[in-house]
């Protein structure tokens, strides 16, 4: 009976680790999909500048992904293009209005008009929306591959 139990709790562990390893995986395939939209984006924006990525509180597995297709700096005195992701606080980000904010959250992009788009997912699907206003006030003018994301909202 104990061998049985003992073989049984062996098998339920190698297979949950076998999920784990599955979810994390999943979880950086869509970080990695991520990273490469926001890079893309970020370089579209910035022309010919290096691109200096401040991400405010990212995570180890972030700054991982992320490093492979941009240079990650860590405030956002050193970046030119900043994703918030995690927090609506930027910390000591005073000359924000030197930087292209970008953000995941759909209600930011709408009440903060700090930020030029946003990169998020709904439904299990990326979605990216930019501001034409704001896109104009801060002098981006993006190749027409974008239009479709561009919209213009009333910003009484």
């Amino acid at each position: 009976m104990k061998k049985i139990l003992l073989i049984l709790l062996l098998s339920l562990s190698i297979n949950a680790q076998q999920h784990y390893t599955y979810l994390i995986d999943e979880y950086d395939k869509v970080i990695e999909l991520e990273a490469k939209i926001i890079s893309k984006i970020a370089k579209d924006i910035l022309k010919d500048k290096e691109i200096n990525l401040f991400i405010p509180d990212i995570k180890d597995i972030d700054k991982k992904v992320y490093s492979k297709k941009v240079h990650i700096v860590d405030s956002c005195d050193k970046a030119n293009f900043i994703f918030v992701k995690y927090t609506s606080n930027l910390g000591n980000c005073y000359k924000i209005n030197e930087k292209h904010l970008f953000t995941n959250n759909y209600k930011r992009l709408l009440h903060n008009h700090q930020y030029v788009g946003a990169f998020f997912w709904s439904k299990s699907r990326p979605n990216i929306i930019f501001v034409k206003d704001r896109l104009s006030k801060n002098n981006i003018i993006l190749s027409d591959e974008y239009k479709q994301f561009v919209e213009d909202y009333n910003e009484d």
